[in-house]
């Protein structure tokens, strides 16, 4: 989820409670006001009849109106407590006050009121007192004053909303900006990242941060490239001396059993050698785009011309080769599909064993090279790093990561899978 829709997520159910719990303290407090002004009409009315009873000395006379009743009862002396109670407030209706298929005469109708439950002393007589007050006009006033502010309420989240969208996705473009230099950073380019024209400050040291990174890993890439470059070819002269030393020696007198085993020994690893600082200038030039040259191949015709190179390790190894090869024409360096090819193909029988097999399948869509082997899964995050082999490998590690930087190179897409018993290499064109 983006930062920006999270943000709004939050906002948005945080504004909610919030106004939700608003509304339900500013409701309750609405309707306490509104009983307590209720309370105060009902106490004036009590008033009222205690200024009668003293000035008359007998109770008034009951009435009825709108909005108001009025009704006394004789109780036992001390009886009656002094409370306000929510009831229920008895209206008649006449037929006059409804329409006239609802009319029948003198209907009933109960609505919620407010009650004042008092007491009066007339003479030797002690009275209860019950004043109600309908609380139709209050509840009506209290439900659109809820109305109105859940209307607000509405309106301000709909702003809300509007207003993030619009305002934070316009102030986050300088990020998406940098994040898009950043995909589209590449170690190797001559370009600089540009710097994105902000008023923010914190975007503005964003962009200063990776601008300034973005320059060292380039100018550190640079360094490590040429000391490579350096080192390879300084390392040339000396290996080429060694061999024509090695080879002289050989051929000057007769050694013994154990002298010539040392002397193989020693010929093998400088063997080894020269073909690690090959493969490491191999990936120099693939890296730096050095072997630009492309030509129309018929990957087919040149699979097969590799195929009959390997014919003779395939019988020695017993290894038992079936290939199934369409026409395919691509443009790419000749020179470098056939380290892809030797590499691929020399990489299956280095790690088979005597007696296995190997399938090779050309489509239209891609390159498959299958070989058996060791009966376990190789870790596809690691098969292409460079020097990664196994410990019974006597290879360079280099010859998968060639074949990646090749593929690479081309815009071509190299995986490993293990299914079946086969270890599986596929260059998807």
């Amino acid at each position: 989820m983006k930062l920006l829709a999270k943000y709004n997520r939050v906002n948005l159910i945080t504004t909610i409670v919030v106004m939700l719990i608003t509304g339900i303290i500013y409701y309750q407090a609405i309707s306490w006001i509104l009983t307590s002004q209720n309370d105060k009409d009902l106490g004036v009315e009590e008033q009222e009849v205690f200024d009668y009873v003293k000035l008359n000395n007998h109770l008034p006379q009951t009435f009825e109106s709108d909005d108001q009743q009025i009704t006394f009862s004789e109780a036992p002396i001390g009886s009656v407590k002094r409370e306000f109670i929510n009831t229920i407030y008895f209206k008649k209706l006449d037929s006059d006050d409804k329409p006239k298929r609802h009319r029948h005469k003198h209907e009933d109708e109960y609505e919620a009121g407010r009650g004042l439950i008092s007491s009066v002393v007339v003479g030797d007589k002690y009275y209860k007192i019950l004043i109600v007050e309908s609380k139709v006009e209050t509840e009506d006033l209290i439900r659109l004053i809820f109305t109105i502010t859940c209307g607000v309420i509405l309106l301000l989240l709909i702003t809300l909303v509007v207003t993030n969208r619009l305002i934070l996705n316009r102030l986050w473009q300088p990020f998406y900006n940098i994040m898009k230099e950043l995909k589209l950073f590449n170690i190797a380019d001559t370009q600089d990242i540009p710097s994105v024209e902000t008023t923010t400050d914190e975007f503005k040291e964003l962009n200063n941060a990776v601008v300034d990174m973005a320059a060292k890993a380039k100018y550190d890439y640079n360094a490590l490239k040429t000391f490579t470059e350096n080192a390879s070819h300084e390392l040339l002269t000396p290996i080429a001396v060694i061999n024509s030393k090695l080879d002289t020696l050989i051929q000057t007198e007769n050694f013994s059993q154990q002298q010539s085993k040392l002397l193989n020994d020693l010929y093998g690893a400088v063997s080894r050698l020269n073909r690690l600082n090959q493969s490491l200038l191999l990936l120099v030039k693939i890296e730096n785009r050095l072997l630009q040259e492309q030509q129309q191949i018929n990957l087919k015709d040149l699979a097969e011309e590799m195929i009959g190179q390997f014919e003779e390790i395939f019988q020695d190894k017993e290894i038992l080769l079936t290939y199934k090869l369409d026409n395919k024409e691509i443009n790419a360096s000749r020179y470098l599909i056939e380290i892809l090819l030797s590499n691929l193909i020399s990489n299956a029988i280095r790690h088979n064993y005597k007696g296995g097999s190997i399938n090779i399948i050309l489509t239209d869509y891609s390159l498959i090279v299958q070989n058996t082997g060791e009966n376990i899964a190789l870790q596809p995050e690691k098969i292409f790093t460079r020097f990664h082999k196994s410990s019974k490998s006597e290879g360079s590690g280099l010859g998968l990561t060639i074949c990646h930087e090749i593929c690479e190179s081309f815009n071509y897409t190299l995986t490993y899978s293990f299914w079946n018993s086969y270890h599986t290499f596929t260059v998807a064109f």
